[in-house]
């Protein structure tokens, strides 16, 4: 799979955006928090994760191109803000009081958990299952532990196991 190749001017914008950011948290605490290290490598509908140990912040290519701006200044804040409750608390809640807290007080942004962006273009493949009170979509990962006898998977509502509808799939 070819990684999409990421503009130097987008590139520069998401690194302006983390950069003003951090130095809102570096004046609010005081503290010369170091610059973390942007990745381009998250996959799948996730548009960003922030990687604790490594300070390192790993962003999404593809909704990064399709959104841009608002992908900058949504998701580059928010997992700056999991960095920066890591380090001033430590292990907490991942989306909690002292998170919105760091996004609203110190980082000047809404505290949102998740994003909107349209997802099609990211999305994988599903596979689908039935039980007694419906249909169910499984993810290729999940299928293939079904397959191979490794998992098998139940309703939340029915408890039933789910079963492959391998006829809706050829």
């Amino acid at each position: 799979m070819n990684k999409p190749r990421i503009p130097i001017a987008l590139q520069q914008a998401v690194m302006r955006c983390l950069r003003e950011k951090l130095q809102l948290a570096r004046q609010h605490f005081a503290v010369e928090f170091p610059e973390p290290s942007i990745v381009y490598q998250q996959r799948g509908t996730s548009a960003g994760t922030a990687w604790l140990q490594s300070w390192e912040i790993r962003l999404n290519p593809v909704l990064l191109l399709e959104n841009q701006q608002p992908f900058i200044d949504e998701v580059v804040p928010h997992e700056l803000a999991h960095l920066l409750v890591f380090r001033q608390f430590g292990r907490v809640a991942p989306h909690g009081r002292e998170w919105r807290w760091m996004m609203e007080s110190v980082l000047l942004t809404p505290a949102s958990r998740t994003h909107r962006f349209e997802t099609a273009s990211v999305q994988s493949k599903t596979f689908p299952y039935r039980c007694g009170c419906g249909q169910h979509q499984l993810t290729i990962r999940r299928h293939n532990r079904v397959l191979r006898g490794e998992s098998e998977y139940r309703c939340r509502r029915c408890g039933e196991k789910l079963k492959f509808l391998a006829s809706e799939n050829l």
